[in-house]
């Protein structure tokens, strides 16, 4: 029964680390209720084996056995309690949740200044939290995980195309297959926050610039545009073409639109096709090679042009409307929202928001350049994404 006294001595280490860590009130204890097992085996040297084992824990100084009433050695255990946490621990032969933490701290240590959010990913994982099915043993794809952000800021091909990222993958790990497996941990780091919604993998692996395959960028309305080889008017409802291709536009537009969401540039494209209008589907978080066509885009537009962004009002939403405004100011205009006010959602399309969420979303649109819809969408209270309006 010495598994038995293994199994039962790791669950008391973990309270006890459930205790430390605040998660857990009662005090950590092997009761009778738990030592059933024990008791109802009638093998004498099954009992004998699982009573040595707790005897060796008790010597080492990591418990404090309880034993029938009348019996100091050879009575029957009852009660377990933990002496010194981090002698069960070394007695196990399993690492304390500080040495753990150590470890990460350290091995993190060299990126925490770049990517804020591990500081929040740990102190996650001291309340033994998992963060995004990881704790400190998982480390090193976090480290991973920044080193392939930091590995594609430096790749200037990006803004022709994405990069497949299985080739990425192979180069940089001898696997082409580890960035697809950490993919939510890129999440995580991109958008800053551990309490962030959880993205599809491809608007991941597009924020830095890695496509499984090539997207092209969809475009809609009338409106001509020049790419490498020709110049010709967008087909309806819309068109797709590679974003290194687009080079600018050739006629006159009043609007230029941003759309983060699919379903409603679907929507969207077919109602405006036929207007000088022109519409971009961002797929979520735009992706460099899409910023640098955008970019090119901006700089043939009139000043007189209206550039407006649509995206989801949640954090995501926000984050991206913060990117494209950064690539807007830098071309001289100004990004406004389009139908991203609290008082363009009917009440019953409201999800309610957490404070921390509503703040992050303050900021991000704040970062946009839209204070008074920061403070409007802070004091709404709700979230909701573009296919709900």
């Amino acid at each position: 029964m010495t598994d038995l006294a293994f199994t039962l001595l790791k669950k008391l280490l973990l309270d006890a680390e459930k205790n430390k860590a605040g998660v857990k009130v009662r005090n950590a204890a092997i009761t009778m209720a738990a030592l059933e097992s024990y008791h109802s085996n009638r093998n004498i040297q099954d009992r004998e084996a699982f009573e040595a084992y707790m005897q060796a824990a008790q010597d080492n100084g990591a418990v404090n056995l309880k034993r029938e009433r009348g019996y100091h050695i050879d009575g029957r255990i009852e009660r377990v309690d933990l002496t010194d946490l981090g002698k069960l621990a070394l007695f196990l032969g399993i690492s304390t949740q500080d040495d753990l933490l150590s470890k990460a701290r350290a091995s993190l240590s060299g990126i925490v200044e770049e990517f804020h959010v591990l500081n929040e990913v740990l102190e996650n994982w001291r309340q033994l939290k998992k963060v995004r099915g990881t704790d400190p043993k998982d480390v090193q794809d976090w480290v991973n995980a920044a080193f392939v952000i930091q590995y594609m800021k430096k790749q200037p091909d990006t803004v022709k195309g994405e990069l497949p990222i299985r080739e990425v993958s192979a180069y940089l790990f001898k696997d082409s297959k580890v960035i697809e497996k950490i993919s939510s941990l890129l999440d995580v780091l991109l958008s800053g926050s551990t309490e962030s919604i959880a993205r599809e993998p491809y608007e991941i692996w597009a924020e830095i610039g890695l496509r499984r395959e090539e997207q092209p960028v969809r475009l809609a309305g009338k409106v001509i545009i020049r790419r490498e080889r020709v110049c010709s008017v967008l087909d309806s409802p819309y068109t797709a073409f590679p974003a290194s291709t687009v080079l600018g536009i050739e006629s006159s537009i009043y609007t230029l639109i941003t759309i983060e969401n699919q379903t409603t540039f679907h929507t969207e494209a077919r109602r405006l096709h036929d207007n000088d209008v022109l519409l971009i589907y961002t797929a979520g978080m735009p992706s460099p090679a899409w910023r640098a066509m955008y970019a090119r885009i901006l700089s043939s537009v009139s000043k007189n042009t209206s550039i407006l962004h649509w995206g989801d009002v949640d954090e995501g939403g926000f984050r991206i409307a913060a990117l494209i405004s950064e690539l807007v100011k830098a071309s001289g205009h100004t990004l406004k929202p389009y139908r991203m006010s609290p008082e363009d959602v009917p009440l019953e399309k409201r999800r309610p928001a957490t404070e921390k969420t509503l703040e992050r979303m303050r900021h991000y649109a704040e970062k946009a350049g839209w204070v008074l819809l920061a403070d409007s969408i802070f004091e709404s209270g709700f979230t909701v994404e573009q296919e709900a309006l």
